[in-house]
C-alpha cells in the first residue's frame, strides 16, 4: 500500500539528495518513526533529517519549556492569592481555575488580543448587572462572579508575565512567544530546510508560524488531503480549504499533494452492535481472521474501552502496540489509594478523628486489596480474614487504632510497620503523603513486574504532589488533597511500552495523524463519542468564541471529520462498528461521519449484529437421598425438627437439606443497621422478662403499669446484648428501637384495655417454654422428635391460648384453615407452626379437652386486630376457633405424612421452580 508517507518522501526525494540540513516537523512523535521506517527503506547512504513534532518546534522557537497543569496551578494560585484580598480557599480556587487556564491557553494559541477579550467579557458582565431600577438583589455569589470577571484580565497579565520571566509556561504562552520570536529565528536557519508534513486543524499561532516560514522561502508543507473532501464542500477538508484560500502563499502556489485515493475500490462494512461488549467482542472475531497485523489498526472512539478491547484480543494476535495510556483509574494500585484516603475522610465524617475509630468497611477495603492482603499470611492463615471474623463476633461499626495495633502485633516487623503506619493518625499533609509514599516503596518488594509500573507511576506522581506542597504549602486538608489524587487518576495514564512497528496497532482517533493502514477497524462511531459532544467547559461564551474567531464545537467536528475520512482515504479493508443501544453515549444513533459516508460510497455492506445467546436449560436444583444424607436425617430425627424446620421444607426442600443436613449457616456480618431478626429477638426477651415473674399468677392491671415503667430501660439492655457495639442513639437504628419500644408498650396498652374490665381473668401459665415430645409414623423404624418453643401460654377466662408473637404483619387469613389437606401451601405456613405448637403442648401436659384451648398470633403490626385465632370454620360469619382433640388427630396425619416424605429414600430434595421468595 501507497501510504501518505511514502508519498510525501517520494516527493522530498525527487529535489533534497542529502538530509544533513534537513526538518522534518509533524504532529505527533509517534509519526516520526514510522517516517523515520519508511525513509530508511529508501535512501541508502547519508544522514537522516532531524524529526520533531511541532511541539518541540515551537518550544525551540519560544525557549520555553511546558509546565505540567498541576505546576501551573500552585503558580497561579501564589499570584491570586497575592493580589486578591479574600482569596478562595485552593480547594475552591482549583475547583474554577483549570477553566480559566484552559480560556487563557486557547487566547494565547489563537493570538487573540487579551486586553480586548477579557474587556469585552467584562462589559458584558456589567451589562448583566446594570438595572435601570437598580433593584437587582446580588447575592455573594453574583457578587463573588462580577468581581471575578472585573479582575481575570490583570490575573492573565500577571501570570504571562511570571511564565514568561520563569522560562516554561502552557502551551498558548510558548506559542505566542514563539510568534513574537519567529522573525530572529528565521535569521538563524537560512541553510536549514523545513518539511511540515501532515498538519491539519493549525491554531492561529500555527498558521502565522508555518506562513512565516513558507515567505523565508526554505519551507516546504505537505497536506494530506483527499479530491473527495477538498474539491467538495465537505467538512473534513474546511481547514485546508481555508488555508488555500487565505495564505498568501497560496495566491501564486498550489496545494500539490492532493491525492485521489477516497474513490477506489474498498471493502466497506458498517456494523451495527448492541451494547459496547458486543462491538469489541465482535471486532475480535474480525480480527481472529486476519493472517498478519503489520498493516491493520484498532482504533477506539472511546478509549475509556481499552481495558475491555485488551481482554477481548483474539489469541492468534502475538504482538500489539498501544499508542494510548492506560488509565490509571483502572489500575489495581488506584483502589487501594482511595481506600486509604477513605480510611481517614469517614473517620472525620463520622465525627471519629478523637477516639482514632475507622469505619469498618473502610478496614477491611485496604486490608482485602490484593497488594496488602498477600503479605498478611502467617501460618497458612491470613491475619485479616482473622481480624474479620473478630469484627463480626463482636459486631464493631468502628475499629479503634488501639485494636488495630494489638492485632497485628504478631506480625513480622517489616509488615507491621507497614500496617500501623498505615492507620496511625496524621498530623500533617506533608504526613499523609510520606505514608503513601512508604506504602508503594513497601509494596514493590512483592510487586510483579506489571505492578511495579503502577506502583513507579503513583510514586513519582506523589512525590512531585509532595515537593509541590513542601515549596507552596497550600494543601491544608485531606479532602484538597483527594480531589487532586481524584484528577490524578481521571486525567493521568500509565504509557505502555513496545516495539511501535510491529503487529496490531491500537490507538485512539488522534494517534492516527499522518499514518495510513490497509486493514481498519474503529469502533464506538456513534455521536456524542465521534464527533464528541458539544459540551464545553469555558468561562468565555459561545457567541464571544465565535466574535473573535475562537474555535467552537464546530471546528472540533471538522477536525474529527478530517481525522476520520482521512483514516478510510487509502484503507482497503474498513470495519466500522456503533453502538445501537439508548446508552448515555451516542443514544443509540450512529454517527454522522456514517452517514456522511452512506452517501458518498454506494459499495458499503451494512448489518445488525447480535450476541450469540446459548440457552442454557437450568434444571431444577436437585438432591438424591444417598446413604450419607440418610443417616444425617436419622439424626436430625434424634436432635428435632421445629415447626419453622418444617415450614422451611415445605417452602423450599433444597434450602431445608442446605440448612439440616450440610449445615450451612447464613455468612455473617457486621450489622450496621438492626436487623429484622434482631428487633424480633429483642422484644421477645423483653416481653419474657417482664412476664416471667408473673407465670402461674393471674395479672393484675397494676401488674401491667410495672412493665411499662420498666419497658424501655429493658428495651435498650437487650438491644445491647443482641446489637452489639451497634449505636441506636441516631438514624436509622434509633427509628428501629422507637418501634420495638412502641411494639412492646402499645401490646401493654391492649394488655391493661383487656384488664380494666374486672371480669375478665388473664392468668400467664408460661414463657418461652420449650416443649418437645417423640412421634412414630407408619414406614419409619425409628421415632421423630418435633421441639418447640412457645412465646407464651396463657389462660383467659377459662379458655387456654397458645401464643405466638409475630413482629412482621400477620392477617387471620393466615390462620383460617377449613381443610387440612393442602395445607402445605406458603400461606398457611403460620398455621402449621401454632397448631404444632398446639400440639406439643397437648403432649407434654396430657391435656383434658374438656377445657377449651385456642391457639394463634400476637402481630405487633397488626395489633389492632388483638389475638388473631386459629378458625376452622368454613362459615365465614360464625368463626370456630376452638382446638379440639380430632383437629390435631387429623391435622397430625398431614404432618407425618409431610415429615414422611423427608425420610422418604425415593423423593429428592427439589427446589421449587415458582419460589416466591
Amino acid at each position: 500500500m501507497q501510504s501518505f508517507i511514502n508519498d510525501t518522501l517520494d516527493e522530498i526525494l525527487k529535489t533534497t539528495k542529502t538530509f544533513e540540513n534537513v526538518v522534518f516537523i509533524l504532529p505527533s512523535q509517534r509519526a516520526g518513526i514510522f517516517v523515520k521506517r519508511a525513509l530508511k527503506n529508501k535512501i541508502t547512504t547519508g544522514f537522516l533529517p532531524s524529526i520533531i513534532n511541532i511541539g518541540d518546534f515551537i518550544e525551540e522557537i519560544s525557549g520555553l519549556k511546558k509546565a505540567d497543569s498541576v505546576q501551573l496551578l500552585f503558580h497561579f494560585y501564589t499570584i491570586y492569592k497575592k493580589e486578591e484580598k479574600e482569596a478562595d480557599s485552593f480547594d475552591t480556587f482549583s475547583s474554577w481555575a483549570y477553566t480559566v487556564l484552559q480560556d487563557f491557553n486557547e487566547i494565547d494559541q489563537h493570538l487573540i488580543n487579551p486586553r480586548e477579550i477579557f474587556l469585552y467579557l467584562r462589559d458584558i458582565h456589567r451589562l448583566n448587572k446594570w438595572s435601570i431600577s437598580d433593584s437587582i438583589d446580588e447575592t455573594s455569589l453574583m457578587k463573588d462572579h462580577f468581581s471575578f470577571m472585573e479582575k481575570l484580565y490583570y490575573l492573565y497579565e500577571l501570570f504571562y508575565k511570571f511564565l514568561v520571566s520563569s522560562g516554561f509556561g502552557y502551551q498558548g504562552v510558548i506559542y505566542r512567544e514563539a510568534v513574537a520570536k519567529i522573525d530572529a529565528y528565521i535569521q538563524n536557519i537560512k541553510n536549514k530546510k523545513y518539511f511540515f508534513i501532515g498538519f491539519n486543524a493549525l491554531n492561529a499561532a500555527e498558521e502565522l508560524l508555518i506562513q512565516k516560514m513558507l515567505a523565508a522561502k526554505n519551507t516546504e508543507v505537505f497536506w494530506d488531503i483527499d479530491k473527495a473532501f477538498f474539491e467538495n464542500n465537505h467538512q473534513a477538508g474546511s481547514f485546508i480549504r481555508k488555508y488555500k484560500a487565505n495564505w498568501k502563499f497560496y495566491q501564486t502556489s498550489s496545494i500539490g499533494t492532493i491525492t485521489n485515493y477516497f474513490s477506489r475500490t474498498k471493502n466497506i462494512n458498517i456494523i451495527g452492535a448492541s451494547k459496547n461488549i458486543t462491538q469489541v467482542k465482535y471486532a475480535g472475531e474480525i480480527l481472529s481472521k486476519f493472517s498478519n497485523y503489520n498493516d491493520t489498526a484498532f482504533v477506539m472512539a472511546d478509549e475509556s474501552l481499552l481495558p475491555i478491547t485488551l481482554n477481548s484480543l483474539p489469541s492468534n494476535v502475538d504482538a500489539v502496540n498501544i499508542t494510548m495510556g492506560y488509565p490509571l483509574k483502572d489500575i489495581p494500585t488506584t483502589s487501594l489509594l482511595e481506600g486509604v484516603f477513605r480510611l481517614f475522610l469517614n473517620q472525620e465524617k463520622f465525627q471519629k478523628k478523637e477516639s482514632k475509630s475507622f469505619y469498618y468497611k473502610d478496614v477491611i477495603a485496604v486490608l482485602k486489596h490484593p497488594s496488602l492482603y498477600q503479605l498478611l499470611y502467617q501460618n497458612d492463615r491470613n491475619i485479616s480474614d482473622v481480624f474479620l471474623e473478630e469484627i463480626v463476633i463482636s459486631n464493631s461499626t468502628f475499629i479503634s487504632f488501639e485494636k488495630i495495633t494489638l492485632f497485628f502485633k504478631v506480625l513480622p516487623a517489616t509488615v507491621k510497620e507497614i500496617i500501623l503506619t498505615l492507620f496511625k493518625p496524621y498530623k500533617t499533609i506533608d504526613g499523609f503523603l510520606s505514608r503513601i509514599i512508604m506504602l508503594l516503596l513497601a509494596l514493590k518488594d512483592k510487586a510483579t513486574d506489571l505492578e511495579k509500573e503502577y506502583l513507579f507511576r503513583f510514586y513519582t506522581a506523589f512525590t512531585q504532589l509532595q515537593n509541590l506542597h513542601e515549596t507552596f504549602n497550600y494543601i491544608q486538608d485531606l479532602k484538597t488533597l483527594q480531589q487532586f489524587f481524584k484528577q490524578l487518576i481521571q486525567s493521568e495514564s500509565l504509557s505502555f511500552q513496545g516495539e511501535p512497528l510491529q503487529g496490531l496497532q491500537l490507538m485512539g482517533v488522534l494517534e492516527t495523524r499522518v499514518l495510513d493502514f490497509e486493514n481498519v477497524i474503529v469502533t464506538s462511531v456513534n455521536e456524542g463519542v465521534l464527533p464528541g459532544n458539544h459540551q464545553q467547559t469555558s468561562f468565555i461564551p459561545f457567541d464571544v468564541k465565535k466574535q473573535f474567531g475562537l474555535p467552537t464545537y464546530k471546528e472540533k467536528d471538522a477536525l474529527f471529520s478530517y481525522h476520520f475520512f482521512r483514516l478510510l482515504q487509502r484503507a482497503k479493508n474498513i470495519y466500522i462498528l456503533y453502538n445501537t443501544e439508548h446508552d448515555v453515549f451516542g443514544s443509540g444513533e450512529k454517527s454522522r461521519f456514517v452517514k456522511q459516508l452512506e452517501m458518498i460510497r454506494n459499495d458499503i455492506k451494512e448489518e445488525i449484529i447480535s450476541p450469540k445467546i446459548v440457552t442454557v436449560v437450568s434444571g431444577q436444583k436437585n438432591i438424591s437421598k444417598t446413604q450419607d444424607v440418610l443417616e444425617e436425617l436419622k439424626e436430625l430425627a434424634k436432635k428435632g425438627i421445629s415447626p419453622s424446620a418444617l415450614t422451611n421444607y415445605l417452602y423450599n426442600p433444597f434450602a431445608f437439606y442446605k440448612q439440616k443436613i450440610l449445615k450451612i449457616k447464613e455468612f455473617d456480618d457486621v450489622e450496621e443497621t438492626v436487623a429484622a431478626n434482631t428487633m424480633g429477638t429483642v422484644v421477645h426477651d423483653t416481653l419474657e422478662e417482664l412476664y416471667k415473674p408473673f407465670e402461674g399468677r393471674y395479672l393484675s392491671f397494676s401488674d401491667i403499669t410495672v412493665m411499662q415503667q420498666k419497658t424501655k430501660q429493658r428495651i435498650i439492655f437487650y438491644f445491647s446484648k443482641h446489637f452489639k457495639s451497634g449505636d441506636i442513639s441516631t438514624g436509622k437504628n434509633r427509628l428501629i428501637f422507637e418501634v420495638a419500644n412502641r411494639f412492646v408498650i402499645n401490646f401493654l396498652k391492649q394488655e391493661k384495655e383487656l384488664l380494666k374490665n374486672k371480669e375478665n381473668k388473664l392468668k400467664i401459665i408460661a414463657t418461652e417454654q420449650t416443649l418437645a415430645t417423640e412421634i412414630n409414623i407408619n414406614g419409619l423404624d425409628f421415632p421423630v422428635k418435633i421441639h418447640g418453643q412457645v412465646d407464651r401460654i396463657d389462660e383467659l377466662n377459662g379458655v387456654t391460648r397458645i401464643i405466638d408473637y409475630k413482629t412482621g404483619r400477620v392477617e387471620s387469613t393466615n390462620l383460617k384453615v377449613s381443610d387440612f389437606d393442602g395445607i402445605r401451601e406458603l400461606r398457611f405456613h403460620k398455621a402449621i407452626q401454632v397448631m404444632l405448637y398446639a400440639y406439643l403442648y397437648t403432649q407434654n401436659n396430657q391435656y383434658d379437652f374438656s377445657k377449651v384451648l385456642e391457639a394463634g398470633i400476637y402481630s405487633f403490626k397488626n395489633l389492632k386486630k388483638g389475638f388473631l385465632k386459629m378458625n376452622f370454620s368454613t362459615n365465614s360469619r360464625k368463626p370456630d376457633s376452638t382446638v379440639t382433640e380430632e383437629r390435631l388427630e387429623e391435622f397430625m396425619v398431614e404432618i407425618k405424612e409431610y415429615i414422611k416424605e423427608i425420610f422418604n429414600s425415593e423423593i429428592d430434595f427439589i427446589e421449587p421452580i415458582d419460589l416466591k421468595y
